[in-house]
């Protein structure tokens, strides 16, 4: 089979298209020929060695799939050959070989069916960013509706909290760069969105909320913005850490959450058992019918072009950059 191959730790840059032996299924898996895979920027910091996972080399990353079943190991019930299946949270691409790849070994307790209202490139790209939306979104317990504010809005995890968030009954804020992105977002369901490179946009939050306060920040971006984020909080007030595109946060003041018993907290599906993400993905889907919202896509590039789908991930999409595989 036809895969790319990240030699070592160092840069998204050292891909390479190769020829791999093709998988075989182990005890209670099944191996995907693989239709649609999906990027994440959680594979480029593995790339880089800023993700902590140690895979063996060369390594085939990518988290995200949705393929037809080709082969079938021992203790598998529940799927047969031809079945379609989506690659729900896993080791895939971080400890073991994954997506961007002709095919792919999988648990079967790690795949769903893929829901019938989507598309097969929707699929591909929904569980990852979901999944860390609705662990951004519940990880707190119960939450009221409420103020959230979401940054990296336009992202796919950023996209993903704007319809879970709206369709929970929640007032949803968004932050993103520029003005091209603001309708597609508030059709999306976001009431407003912001730029944060405007140096009143905290000023414009306060005008919106009136005497209301941010209950909930889920923020994708980190860096010097954080502290901008933390001034937006009411009393009780929440972050839900997911990314860190914008780096560290220097010098961060934790005297900023005293008074108000503000919390700060990471959010990793990592940490879901395979239990639990079938669990969250049901309340997903769920969720997301009620609201009549499906998953976005950017745009979908062919197998051979994975350096461009990279490129376009860094230019920050709307939604998601799909890979077609076949």
């Amino acid at each position: 089979m036809k895969a790319w191959l990240l030699p070592q730790l160092g840069s998204i840059d050292l891909l390479s298209l190769s020829d791999m032996p093709d998988p075989t299924p182990g005890l209670g898996e099944v191996v995907l020929d693989l239709e649609f895979a999906a990027l994440n920027p959680a594979d480029r910091y593995l790339a880089e060695g800023a993700y902590p996972a140690r895979p063996s080399f060369p390594h085939i990353l990518g988290r995200d799939g949705i393929g037809r079943i080709c082969a079938i190991g021992e203790h598998v019930h529940g799927w047969k050959a031809g079945d379609e299946a989506v690659i729900l949270r896993s080791e895939i691409g971080v400890s073991r070989a994954g997506t961007f790849a002709e095919r792919v070994s999988v648990p079967v307790e790690s795949l769903v069916k893929p829901p019938e209202t989507w598309s097969r490139e929707q699929a591909a790209g929904a569980t990852l960013v979901y999944l860390t939306a609705w662990q951004a979104l519940t990880q707190w317990g119960d939450l009221p509706p409420s103020a959230v504010l979401i940054t990296g809005a336009s992202g796919g995890v950023g996209v993903a909290s704007i319809q879970l968030a709206k369709a929970m009954g929640h007032t949803v804020i968004g932050l993103s760069r520029g003005e091209s992105k603001r309708q597609p977002l508030l059709d999306l369901g976001a009431d407003v969105i912001l730029d944060p490179n405007d140096t009143q946009w905290r000023k414009q939050v306060r005008q919106f909320l009136g005497e209301k306060r941010v209950d909930l920040v889920i923020d994708n971006i980190g860096g010097p913005l954080f502290g901008e984020l933390i001034d937006t909080l009411g009393m009780w007030g929440k972050v839900s850490v997911v990314g860190r595109l914008a780096g560290p946060t220097p010098q961060f003041n934790t005297s900023t959450l005293f008074f108000r018993r503000l919390r700060i907290g990471g959010v990793a599906v990592g940490t879901y058992t395979p239990a639990e993400s079938q669990a969250a993905w049901t309340s997903v889907t769920e969720t997301l019918h009620r609201a009549n919202a499906v998953p976005q896509v950017d745009r979908v590039f062919p197998f051979d072009d994975l350096p461009a789908a990279f490129a376009r991930l860094r230019e920050g999409p709307l939604g998601k950059v799909v890979l077609k595989v076949r």
